[in-house]
C-alpha cells in the first residue's frame, strides 16, 4: 500500500461516516448489523493461566511506547501470558529503533509481536485492530494506545478479573492519569533519548474514572474478537488514509457489540496525557486546533 492509494473521504464516504456516527449514538441497535456476534452464553469462560493480547499502534509516539514496553519488562505478569502486538511503520525511524531494542529482550510470560504496516494503513487504526482481532489466539484482547502503561500488579489483577467471564467487552473503570503534559515536560524529554528501560513517578498521577470502554481501554473477549473482528464491514473504517484519522470506529465497535462494556477493577493502569500530538503534522492549522481543543477540554472537564 503506497500513499497514492490512500485518499481523504469522498463526499459519499463522509455521508456514510456521519450516518454511522449518528447510528452509534443510539436509536438503531448495532447488533442488527453484526450477525457474526456469538451468543454471550456461548463464550468460552477462560481458565487460568489466561492469555491476553495487547494491541497498540505507534506513529511518532516512541517516547510513550517506550514506557508501555518498559512496564512489561519491569513488571512482567505472573498470572497470565501476554502477546504484545505493536503496529508501526518502518518510515517512523524512532519507533523502529525502539522496537529493535525491545525485540531482543526475553521476558517471562511476554511475547513480542511487532507488526510493520504501510503508514496509510496505520493511520486508520481499525485496520490493524481488525487484523489482530481476526488472527488472535488469546482468551482476551486489550485494544489500547501506546500512552497507556501497565504498572506493578496491573496485569495480574486483570487476570483474576477475567477468569471465567463471558462478557463481550470489559474495561478498567479507573486509571491513574497525568495532567496534560507539554512537549518539554521532563517525563517526555527523558523518553526521547536513546532507547532504554524507563520507570514512571506515580506521584505525578491521579485517579481518572471512566463510564464506558473508550478506545484505549477496550478489552474484548477472544471469541468475540475472532468472530467479529474490528468493524470489518464498515468500509469507511477499513480504508487507508493519507494522515492519522480520528478514531470514531471505537464507538462503532461498542455499538456493534451492543454494549458500553462492563466496568472492572484493575489497579495501576496509567495514562500519560499530553497536549502535543506527534501523529499530526506539527505546526499545521489542524495540529494547532487539536491542541487548543485538548487544552480547553482538559480545563473544563478533565479530558
Amino acid at each position: 500500500m503506497t500513499e497514492r492509494h490512500a485518499s481523504e473521504f469522498t463526499l459519499g464516504e463522509k455521508i456514510v461516516e456521519a450516518s454511522l456516527r449518528l447510528a452509534a449514538s443510539g436509536g438503531i441497535p448495532g447488533r442488527w448489523f453484526n450477525k457474526a456476534l456469538p451468543e454471550q452464553s456461548a463464550l468460552t469462560p477462560a481458565e487460568a493461566p489466561l492469555t491476553l493480547e495487547i494491541v497498540s499502534h505507534c506513529w511518532k509516539y516512541s517516547e510513550f511506547q517506550l514506557y508501555q514496553l518498559s512496564s512489561l519488562v519491569n513488571y512482567p505478569p505472573t498470572a497470565l501470558q501476554v502477546v504484545h502486538t505493536v503496529f508501526y511503520s518502518e518510515e517512523d525511524e524512532d519507533t523502529v529503533r525502539l522496537l529493535d531494542f525491545f525485540r531482543t529482550m526475553s521476558v517471562e510470560n511476554v511475547r513480542w509481536n511487532f507488526q510493520p504496516m504501510a503508514k496509510e494503513e496505520l493511520f486508520r487504526r481499525a485496520i490493524g485492530r481488525n487484523r489482530a482481532a481476526k488472527a488472535t489466539e488469546a482468551d482476551w484482547v486489550w485494544f489500547t494506545d501506546c500512552d497507556v502503561v501497565f504498572h506493578e500488579g496491573a496485569l495480574d489483577a486483570l487476570a483474576k478479573q477475567l477468569e471465567g467471564r463471558q462478557d463481550y467487552l470489559v474495561y478498567p473503570q479507573q486509571m491513574l492519569a497525568t495532567e496534560l503534559l507539554s512537549k518539554d515536560d521532563p517525563l517526555i524529554l527523558e523518553a526521547k533519548r536513546h532507547p532504554r528501560l524507563m520507570e514512571l513517578d506515580l506521584t505525578r498521577f491521579s485517579v481518572r474514572k471512566f463510564s464506558r470502554a473508550t478506545g484505549p481501554i477496550q478489552i474484548a473477549h477472544g471469541d468475540v474478537a475472532r468472530a467479529c473482528g474490528y468493524c470489518p464491514d464498515l468500509k469507511v473504517y477499513q480504508k487507508p488514509m493519507p494522515r492519522w484519522s480520528k478514531c470514531y470506529e471505537d464507538r462503532a465497535f461498542r455499538w456493534l457489540l451492543g454494549t458500553q462494556g462492563t466496568p472492572i477493577e484493575v489497579p495501576n493502569v496509567l495514562f500519560i496525557r499530553h497536549a502535543e500530538k506527534g501523529r499530526y503534522q506539527q505546526g499545521s492549522q489542524l495540529s494547532l486546533l487539536r491542541k487548543t481543543i485538548r487544552r480547553i477540554k482538559s480545563a473544563l472537564i478533565g479530558r
